[in-house]
């Protein structure tokens, strides 16, 4: 059954042949450019988080879901 299958695969990619309507080297240059821009848009957003200075969080003990991720180190008042 596979062997009949890939054959009637074969004989239909023959009988269907499309040209393209650009060579397949502008249709690479595309893709390429379009990859490049997006690569070049995500290294812009690289050093965002360095753009300011941290500040230290203020502790608030009525809070009621207090941030424990802290391990101690923020400023308590």
């Amino acid at each position: 059954m596979l062997i009949q299958l890939t054959g009637a695969v074969f004989t239909a990619a023959e009988e269907h042949h499309v040209d393209l309507p650009a060579s397949p080297y502008v249709y690479g240059g595309v893709i390429f450019a379009a990859l490049l821009l997006l690569m070049l848009i995500t290294v812009s957003f690289s050093n965002v988080g360095n753009r300011h200075t941290a500040e230290p969080e203020h502790i608030d003990p009525q809070r009621q879901f207090p941030d424990k991720h802290d391990h101690g180190q923020a400023i308590r008042d």
